[in-house]
């Protein structure tokens, strides 16, 4: 893995740093079963992540968009935050090298821009961002997009395990290590408004922002999934709470 410090103090460096150091603190918890699979693509596809970053991290943003941790079709294939495989090669025109983790279950093969594979909520994500913004430009002007944690867990046989299925001694060291980092990156773009995808990231962004200084300085909002209904699914709309 790089050393997103070396030669520069830009936002998009200091960034990486950040999460440099989120994954080696990371790397120190002993997960126990039924944990067997754990993926970082931070480490792996370190290059697809940080030719995102610098592509689109180069000031501070008014909204963080904030998702859970990556799915196995979408960041953990592509590095990117809800990154669809399709919209991330021809929408955000992101490319990099890609590797795959140490231990790879049969199932969840890791072959970056390869997958045949769509991560739903990648695609239903950066869709209504396209439809709306239509150049990818217009949206990170004043936005960003980042995971809570970037650790992907699986069992033996492959299902997802999300950080609120784990052990609780495991989650309260997760939640520390994940807490300190996104205060510092809330920090780091000077974020007014966080928009939580799904009742984990809210919780977080929550325990967060009223737990520390940024109390009253920074609005969390939440972002609902599409509802399962053919006339909201066709017109791409989302509900903001």
């Amino acid at each position: 893995m790089a050393n997103a410090t070396e030669g520069s103090d830009t936002v998009s460096h200091r960034l990486l740093s950040i999460e440099l150091q989120q994954c080696t603190r990371l790397s120190a918890i002993l997960f126990s079963g039924p944990v067997e699979y754990i993926y970082n693509p931070l480490e792996y596809a370190y290059g697809m992540h940080s030719n995102f970053v610098h592509k689109f991290c180069t000031s501070t943003k008014q909204i963080l968009f904030l998702g859970m941790n990556p799915g196995p079709w979408g960041m953990s294939q592509t590095g990117v935050p809800f990154g669809e495989v399709k919209i991330v090669q021809d929408w955000l025109k992101i490319t990099g090298h890609i590797g795959r983790p140490q231990k790879e279950h049969p199932s969840r093969q890791v072959l970056g821009l390869e997958c045949k594979r769509s991560e739903v909520s990648g695609r239903k994500f950066w869709g209504l961002f396209q439809n709306l913004c239509r150049d990818p430009d217009i949206f990170f002007q004043q936005a960003f997009v980042y995971n809570y944690c970037p650790l992907a867990f699986m069992t033996n046989s492959g299902k997802n395990i999300t950080p609120t299925e784990l052990k609780a001694s495991e989650r309260r060291l997760l939640n520390e290590i994940c807490d300190k980092a996104l205060h510092d990156v809330l920090l780091l773009l000077q974020v007014e408004m966080i928009v939580a995808i799904g009742k984990f990231a809210e919780a977080r962004a929550n325990s967060v922002v009223t737990g520390t200084e940024l109390k009253g300085k920074i609005k969390v909002i939440t972002l609902h999934y599409l509802l399962c209904n053919t006339s909201l699914c066709s017109k791409n709309r989302w509900l903001l709470v």
